[in-house]
């Protein structure tokens, strides 16, 4: 009989996660949207601080999908948070209510990345969007380099974003 120690207790472990990482890209992958271009397209919109967003040229950009009402997405708001410091990140609040209530869930959850309120969720159905959430990350020439769906670690944005710099 083979006894259980440490050493098989972890090799289980790591197989299970690699397996998990695994299946969890492909269903990112099957749930993609299928855009009609992979170029980014002119975005300049106002956003719910009333503070205008225009996509830098030459820049990276995170273009990130969620709403309020999305538990994942609540889940993966801080490592938003934490790309939005150091990288050009966009996010799009669909259906989620007026901008007061986006401004007091920022507030309540400390999050203070850029937010477009996507109220009636056009920008949701021009990038065909239909799962939260969801990344886009284009490359500083505006070309779409990645596209994750579900929930994202830091270091899976950073390194992609580094990637595409």
């Amino acid at each position: 009989m083979n006894k259980w120690n440490i050493r098989s207790i972890i090799k289980e472990i790591l197989t299970a996660a690699v397996l998990l990482f695994i299946l969890t890209n492909i269903i990112s992958y099957i749930r993609k949207p299928e855009l009609g271009s992979t170029q980014l397209p002119k975005i300049e919109a106002q956003l719910v601080d009333g503070s205008t967003f225009k996509a830098e040229e030459g820049k990276p950009l995170l273009l990130h999908y969620w709403a309020i009402w999305c538990p994942t997405c609540k889940l993966e708001a801080p490592n938003i948070q934490f790309v939005s410091q150091k990288y050009n990140v966009l996010t799009i609040a669909v259906n989620s209510g007026s901008d007061e209530k986006v401004k007091t869930y920022m507030k309540e959850n400390e999050l203070n990345f850029k937010v477009l309120n996507d109220v009636d969720g056009k920008w949701a159905k021009q990038f065909k969007v239909e799962a939260y959430p969801t990344t886009f990350i284009y490359d500083g020439k505006g070309e779409l380099r990645f596209t994750e769906v579900g929930y994202t670690t830091i270091a899976g944005l950073m390194a992609r974003l580094k990637m595409v710099e």
